[in-house]
C-alpha cells in the first residue's frame, strides 16, 4: 500500500551564506518571505532549533509550497549532485514565455543559466540553472 501523498509541502535547503542565498530567492526568484527566524542565526542553540527555523527563513511560492534555508553549512562546502542526497529541485511555471522571462531576468542580475531544453519525451520543456551555494535549480513548464 502506498502513502496517500499530494504534493511537496515544503523542502529546506542548507546554505553557506544564508544572506546571499535570501537575496537571491527573494529578489532573483521573486519568492516571498512567509516566516523567518526570530533568533541569531550564529548561535548554535538557534541553528539547532525547528521552532526558530534554525536561524533561517522559509518562502512562499507561487505554486503554495514553502521553501526553507538553513544556514548551517560550512562556508567552504559546497554542493554536489553526484553525492546522496539532492540532484535538484525543478519549480513549475506556466509556460514557456515564462522561461524565456526568466532568461531575461537572471541575465539582468548576472545568473548563468542554460538554454531552454525540450523534453518531448516527458512533455517537458526546462530551463536550468544554479544557487548561489551551485544547488542546482530548474524551472520547468509542460509543452
Amino acid at each position: 500500500m502506498s502513502l496517500a501523498t499530494s504534493l511537496v509541502h515544503h523542502i529546506r535547503l542548507t546554505v553557506t551564506d544564508l544572506e546571499r542565498s535570501r537575496e537571491f530567492y527573494e529578489d532573483v526568484l521573486g519568492f516571498e518571505v512567509a516566516a523567518e527566524s526570530p533568533g541569531n542565526p550564529a548561535d548554535p542553540l538557534v541553528r539547532a532549533d525547528p521552532f526558530q527555523l534554525y536561524g533561517g527563513v522559509v518562502f512562499q511560492t507561487p505554486g503554495g509550497m514553502l521553501l526553507g534555508l538553513r544556514p548551517v553549512a560550512d562556508p567552504d562546502d559546497h554542493f554536489d549532485s553526484e553525492r546522496v542526497g539532492l540532484d535538484h529541485l525543478s519549480f513549475t511555471v506556466d509556460s514557456r514565455e515564462d522561461l524565456v522571462k526568466a532568461i531575461a531576468r537572471f541575465d539582468e542580475a548576472g545568473v548563468e543559466h542554460g538554454d531552454i531544453v525540450e523534453m518531448d519525451q516527458f512533455g517537458i520543456a526546462i530551463l536550468g540553472f544554479n544557487d548561489p551555494d551551485g544547488i542546482h535549480l530548474e524551472l520547468t513548464t509542460a509543452i
